[in-house]
């Protein structure tokens, strides 16, 4: 984006892309589709140590829906809404269309693409900048934008080197930890639920942090987008040495007094066949076992006590999480370089004149379901729009 905006610009660019082929966070975004962009993008529901205005209004500079006429128009690339996530994907479900619409898009605007081109260095010179290339020699650019911060899912090729290359150049880094990763446990009740999936609601109370979204047990632990979307805070207090928090569970849309409600009726139903209207049956059975309950207990039976610790278990269920997936799944990288270190309209570095950041450089990230191409879009073209102005 950042290159097609820069040539539209009319700049002379090269794109320095380190793989063969370029853009493989897309190729594996939503399962091979390409969750191109969200239907409703919220600001407040990024996550940013710097400041939320500026992240506001970088996300602003670039509308929802101008990004998407920019897909259906300038790539045509039409999009279609999947309701029931409220994602938008290319009509032809194929991420390949998105990936190779933007390259053959850079391309058409007379920018270089060179493939298989990593940055190695890049220094300050006065006709501008001075970039090392392995293994291609060095090149001169009078502005440089870095799109290249992100450390996660390391076999697409992120391995970190925009925010080393920031470092060696003096700017101040919020260190990075992966994020939108899935979580990890040793229940071995909850390994024997791997491939249960379910509506839930996730909280971390210390933090005032609250998801809502699809839960699905996995053989090492917990993913989903419920999950993905507070694994952050279990990622970086880990990094950090910090007490980890505590995530709490409401398996359903039910609350404390519809449960107690539904569990105090005056009816032959029993404890399980209630739990099962409402849980799949394995993690309702896993729930009654915990709480000290045969299913076939009729609910006229069931003590005050027990109702009570079981209500407890289906909406305030404390997750027995260990630890993170790390980078090697994670669908974003947290931190970066801080966003007042850069320029809130053009995105170039208040330190090194000249050089621009975007994307994950940036210490931004949105939750799942296309957000985080929406930042990389947006922050992209301002990038390129301004580099080539200088």
């Amino acid at each position: 984006m950042a290159t097609i905006s820069a040539a539209q610009a009319g700049a002379k660019v090269v794109l320095l892309e380190g793989t063969r082929d370029g853009g493989r966070k897309i190729l594996i975004s939503g399962g091979g589709r390409c969750n191109v962009l969200p239907s409703v993008l919220d600001p407040g529901r990024f996550v940013t140590e710097s400041s939320p205005h500026t992240l506001r209004r970088l996300l602003l500079a670039f509308p929802l829906e101008e990004q998407r006429t920019f897909f259906e128009r300038d790539l045509n690339i039409p999009l279609v809404l999947e309701e029931e996530t409220g994602k938008l994907f290319p009509v032809s479900n194929r991420a390949r269309d998105v990936r190779d619409g933007l390259v053959n898009e850079a391309k058409r605007q007379g920018a270089l693409v060179s493939f298989s081109s990593r940055l190695a260095g890049l220094e300050r010179v006065p006709a501008g900048w001075r970039l090392e290339t392995a293994g291609n020699g060095p090149l001169t650019a009078r502005s440089v934008v870095l799109a290249t911060g992100g450390l996660s899912v390391p076999n697409t090729g992120s391995d970190g080197v925009g925010l080393d290359l920031v470092r060696a150049l003096g700017h101040s880094v919020v260190n990075p930890y992966p994020a939108l990763t899935p979580l990890t446990g040793s229940s071995p009740f909850h390994q024997e639920l791997a491939g249960v999936s379910l509506h839930s609601s996730l909280s971390a109370q210390a933090n005032r942090f609250h998801t809502t979204g699809g839960f699905l047990f996995t053989h090492r632990g917990y993913s989903g987008p419920a999950v993905l979307d507070i694994s952050h805070l279990a990622a970086r207090a880990r990094l950090r040495g910090e007490a980890l928090p505590r995530l709490t569970v409401n398996w359903c849309a039910l609350g404390r007094e519809e449960w107690n409600g539904m569990l105090q009726q005056r009816t032959a139903a029993t404890v399980g066949s209630v739990i099962r209207r409402q849980l799949p049956a394995r993690l309702g059975e896993g729930l009654l076992m915990e709480a000290g309950l045969e299913p076939v207990l009729p609910i006229s039976q069931l003590p005050r006590d027990a109702r009570l610790r079981l209500v407890d278990l289906l909406v305030r269920y404390e997750l027995p999480w260990t630890g993170d997936e790390g980078y090697r799944k994670a669908e974003v990288t947290g931190g970066g370089v801080a966003l007042s270190e850069v320029h809130p309209t053009t995105l170039e570095s208040r330190r090194c004149p000249g050089l621009f950041l975007c994307g994950e450089m940036l210490d931004a990230f949105g939750p799942i379901g296309g957000h985080n191409f929406a930042w990389a879009w947006a922050t992209g073209r301002a990038a390129g729009m301004a580099a080539a102005r200088v």
